[in-house]
């Protein structure tokens, strides 16, 4: 692990890992398998640790069967867990009117309602002007415009 230049951190992560793999099943951790390591994943959902942490130590198990046992095969069939998608704050319409009308710029609340009503991105916001209002709507990272303010110039 020094060789590969891992933190000391990281080495006693994945050493402790390893230890909690070997010592679910009760056996040598050469001694498991594919599967084993699938039924400990499991196992590790179940307790209800995060995915960070279920991820860490994936990365142990990869690095004990691909660079420790020379399994090649086995480390990419070790699945990550995935980060949970969480759902925007949405606001309800009396939060947002409480919102605006807690703004004392006039500018700054022209912009922010003119986004809210909009449904601009902070990006596009940013790049409004007067002469041009759409110009901030324009070329998304998918390439396609958004409908929304547009320009006639």
């Amino acid at each position: 692990m020094t060789v590969r230049n891992l933190s000391p951190a990281t080495q006693r992560s994945y050493i402790n890992a390893v230890q909690k793999f070997s010592r679910y099943f009760g056996r040598s951790p050469d001694r498991l398998d594919l599967d084993d390591v699938h039924a400990f994943q499991v196992h590790l959902v179940s307790t209800g640790i995060s995915w960070a942490s279920q991820n860490q130590i994936v990365c142990a198990l990869r690095f004990f069967y691909g660079i420790t046992l020379g399994q090649n095969d086995v480390p990419e069939r070790i699945p990550h867990a995935r980060k949970p998608r969480t759902l925007p704050v949405v606001l309800s319409a009396d939060e947002v009117v409480q919102f605006l009308e807690a703004i004392s710029s006039l500018t700054a609340r022209v912009a922010l309602t003119c986004a809210h009503a909009a449904g601009l991105r902070v990006g596009e916001v940013c790049g409004l002007n007067d002469k041009c209002p759409g110009q901030g709507a324009r070329g998304n990272c998918c390439g396609t415009d958004r409908t929304g303010f547009r320009c006639r110039s």
